[in-house]
């Protein structure tokens, strides 16, 4: 494979073409107007515009799950224009008081990049998507050994994964960065294994004498090894190629579209869910899955 060298890459900056630098210097134009005129874009903080993105990255997945309805890629590209701005909107926030601007921030991704790419940059292998996975995470271990941008030495692995993550997605990066110095299971079979002695852990820690009404025996234990149970799961999906969560996001939605379909239905017959015996509600939930 041909690489692309720094003197070829520069060579393509150079010829790349106006359109898109016009429309994000526009961007740039609108946002310094909006942070020197409008009232409440001038009273914007770091801190303040935190959970709006937030807001903004949750929008932007909808969309992406919506995808394949009509004006789904319409949805896309608008809420990845309300995420753009937000990172422009940081960028020009920490530029008056002289810590970086969005010049800083571009180039400072695209060196990363480059830095992790050296199957792409320099003479390094990777023909695989996982070699490359695997590269990556190597490159990343090597600069924690050396200090942060605020000279902090990094100590773990995991310290660039988010404390405030969401459980599901975090265990998925926990997993992957173990997997990038090796530590990991060699084959699937014995991951499954793995899932089948934590399935029976947890029910050491449940009474299950009584068939119809299980009981924890000891709350705590039973969550822990409910959690082990969880993460040998994701673990095992891991090894199957299947993204957990968007395993999971399209049960949710499977859920709520039949159960949406059971409450239509009920109510065209005149009938109240909370009236309904459940053998009732099982007969509408098995027509939703025959749609």
């Amino acid at each position: 494979m041909q690489k692309t060298t720094s003197q070829t890459l520069l060579e393509r900056v150079k010829d790349t073409q106006n359109e898109p630098t016009k429309a994000f210097q526009r961007l740039l134009f609108v946002m310094d107007d909006l942070r020197a005129n409008c009232p409440w874009d001038k009273k914007q903080t770091l801190e303040s515009l935190r959970y709006l993105t937030i807001e903004e990255v949750y929008e932007l997945s909808d969309a992406i799950l919506s995808k394949d309805n009509p004006n789904g890629m319409q949805e896309i590209k608008k809420e990845l224009g309300d995420l753009m701005l937000h990172l422009v909107f940081y960028s020009k926030i920490a530029s008056e008081t002289e810590h970086f601007d969005i010049t800083d921030v571009l180039n400072s991704v695209c060196e990363k990049l480059i830095h992790r790419h050296p199957h792409i940059y320099s003479d390094i292998i990777a023909e695989t998507e996982a070699e490359v996975k695997l590269n990556w995470e190597r490159i990343k271990l090597k600069e924690k050994g050396s200090s942060d941008s605020l000279g902090k030495k990094q100590k773990s692995l995991f310290e660039g994964v988010p404390k405030s993550m969401p459980a599901l997605v975090k265990a998925v990066r926990i997993q992957e960065k173990a997997r990038g110095v090796g530590f990991d299971w060699d084959k699937a079979t014995d991951v499954w294994q793995k899932v089948q002695e934590e399935e029976k852990e947890l029910f050491e820690h449940v009474d299950i004498s009584d068939d119809t009404n299980h009981k924890v025996i000891n709350q705590e234990e039973a969550e822990q090894e409910f959690g082990d149970l969880l993460f040998s799961m994701i673990n095992y999906a891991r090894f199957l190629g299947i993204n957990p969560e968007n395993a999971l996001e399209k049960t949710n939605r499977k859920f709520i579209s039949r159960f949406e379909f059971l409450e239509t239905e009920a109510q065209k017959d005149g009938k109240k869910l909370e009236e309904m015996t459940l053998a009732e509600m099982e007969t509408y939930w098995q027509r939703a899955k025959n749609i």
